[in-house]
């Protein structure tokens, strides 16, 4: 059997499963099906969307299964002929009772070099924590977070300038090449998991609109440049200016105060706005801020 032959059902929802989808396909692997999430409704109009990788596998002939219980896919997944599993940014616990269904389980695609930040949110840790590196993880899934063994890890080093949106492209890629690179030595057998130490686990956390909000009195400049940073486009860091609320969404530190959009912070040196989101939902630089909204 070569590995183009091993049915593979894809288990994904958000724009970060998109990159390991198209290149299993594009790679020549058998996707036989995918799983998502259910259609849901977005903006002011409620307008019922698809996910991303819904639309990709109707554009290239994939079925798509969108189970509201995954025990829904019991039958489809028994009558492939020992298919493998692979998940990506799928969003839901996978139960034991489905991950049996697979051979070899599922391989999971996960942003971090586990045993550090199992969970949700690993790539806006890594930026709010200013890590010097990051990296994927290509584990088999296990019921217990992120706790499963390691087939490979793909590190990547990080210059304190990544935003959250071009770390998750980034990461996808990589994430996505690694994984058609490994698969076929997983499906085989040759490339078997190693346990993780799971001792040195750290773990992060579902990411709210209030965990974006700053206080500069409670935070240093550095940390909540970071911060702006992690959360670009959600969940978007929040703070007033000048008696208004607005949306951070470039800043970077300084020490000596110029402009009034040069925000003291908790160790005395300024955080500087350099772009926002005003109130009136323009996106704008400083000037044209401090033009609108200085009251003199």
């Amino acid at each position: 059997m070569t590995h183009t032959s091993t049915p593979i059902v894809f288990f994904g929802t958000e724009d970060f499963s998109l990159y390991s989808l198209k290149a299993l396909v594009e790679g020549g692997f058998n996707v036989v099906a995918v799983v998502t999430k259910p259609n849901t409704k977005r903006g002011r109009g409620h307008t019922l969307t698809k996910p991303t990788v819904k639309i990709y596998a109707e554009e290239h002939g994939i079925p798509v299964w969108q189970p509201v219980k995954l025990h829904e896919i019991v039958d489809q997944v028994k009558a492939l002929d020992k298919p493998a599993g692979v998940l990506v940014s799928f969003g839901k616990i996978i139960p034991e009772s489905i991950i049996d269904l697979f051979t070899p389980g599922i391989i999971n695609v996960h942003p971090s070099l586990l045993p550090e930040y199992r969970g949700p949110s690993p790539i806006e840790s890594a930026i709010i924590n200013r890590d010097a590196r990051t990296g994927v993880t290509i584990m088999q899934l296990e019921k217990a977070m992120d706790a499963g063994p390691i087939y490979t890890q793909a590190p990547y080093a990080l210059d304190q300038t990544e935003t959250r949106p071009e770390l998750y492209e980034t990461l996808g890629q990589l994430g996505a090449n690694i994984l058609v690179q490994k698969l076929p030595a997983i499906l085989d057998g040759s490339l078997p998991p190693i346990p993780q130490d799971h001792s040195l686990a750290t773990y992060c956390n579902i990411l709210t609109k209030s965990d974006g909000s700053i206080v500069p009195s409670s935070i240093t400049p550095g940390d909540a440049e970071a911060k702006v940073r992690a959360y670009l486009g959600f969940p978007r860091t929040r703070m007033q200016l000048l008696g208004h609320d607005v949306i951070v969404t470039k800043a970077h530190a300084v020490m000596t105060q110029k402009t009034p959009l040069d925000v003291e912070c908790a160790n005395g040196a300024f955080l500087s706005i350099d772009e926002l989101v005003a109130p009136s939902g323009k996106t704008m630089n400083a000037e044209a801020f401090l033009r609108g909204y200085l009251q003199t």
